[in-house]
């Protein structure tokens, strides 16, 4: 496993820590194929009951690093070239599809863009206090991913989320839990340990229990086929980061100003 992922096991839980905190946690390539492998490795293993996923330093996870995104695909490149999901589609099909285990979401500080899909993707989430979610993708010219689309209105409702994607709203932990994006919030510094009260509360079920829970309740949830509705995710941010538009709000982004644009 990569020095890009932690990984500790206590008891029945399975902890994952994205661990780039010099980056805020944003995603490299080879960062968030390693979250994958981990929630898969994890799905694999009997002795996992209940997965937790949280972030090193001040920050769950500051989305794609923008400074240079590497190409990078653990597989072969014959098999890489028929992936058309990438990493940023398999955060939502290890957890729902893969993973039948509850993976909890601990989100100790800003999560953005594709960071916030992933805490998202998780299945129950504790937020801490200072916490700042944000989708992001309007200021940068992009449209929803890394199944937001998906995650979002289930979790607010269709007209939340709509507004708060468009608005590009930033949500704090209680506002989180207001808007239904976290069942918890809690001080900063209580966070990890009420993570780990919490998964260790919930591996006092049979494990059975809580995956057949999970398996139904996901299963109920895919109206639209998950991957179908993945691709079109991917299909509308190509269309959108392609635009002129989409290169100027990132030029803007980076130069700290209000960008101008046109409808290209």
């Amino acid at each position: 496993m990569s020095d890009l992922v932690k990984i500790s096991d206590a008891g029945h839980v399975r902890t994952i820590v994205l661990n780039r905190p010099e980056k805020k946690n944003a995603l490299s390539n080879h960062l968030a194929w390693a979250i994958v492998a981990a929630i898969d490795d994890a799905a694999k293993d009997d002795n996992v009951w209940v997965v937790a996923i949280t972030g090193s330093g001040d920050a769950f996870c500051a989305g794609l690093d923008l400074s240079g995104a590497e190409r990078f695909h653990p597989a072969s490149p014959q098999t890489a070239m028929l992936d058309d999901l990438g990493w940023v589609s398999n955060f939502l099909l290890a957890i729902r599809k893969r993973c039948d285990k509850p993976v909890i979401g601990s989100i100790n500080g800003v999560a953005v863009g594709a960071g916030l899909g992933l805490a998202m993707a998780t299945d129950a989430r504790i937020v801490a206090k200072s916490a700042r979610l944000m989708a992001g993708y309007t200021r940068i010219g992009g449209s929803p991913d890394a199944g937001l689309t998906i995650t979002l209105p289930q979790a607010m409702g269709y007209e939340r989320a709509l507004r708060f994607m468009m608005e590009n709203t930033t949500a704090n932990g209680e506002q989180a839990v207001a808007l239904g994006m976290a069942g918890e919030v809690c001080d900063d510094d209580k966070l990890a340990a009420r993570t780990a009260e919490y998964c260790a509360r919930l591996c006092e079920w049979s494990p059975i229990t809580l995956r057949l829970l999970k398996r139904g309740m996901v299963k109920s949830l895919e109206n639209t086929d998950m991957e179908q509705q993945l691709r079109y995710e991917l299909s509308n941010i190509r269309i959108a980061f392609s635009s002129e538009d989409a290169k100027e709000a990132r030029q803007a982004f980076f130069e700290k100003r209000k960008p101008a644009f046109k409808g290209k």
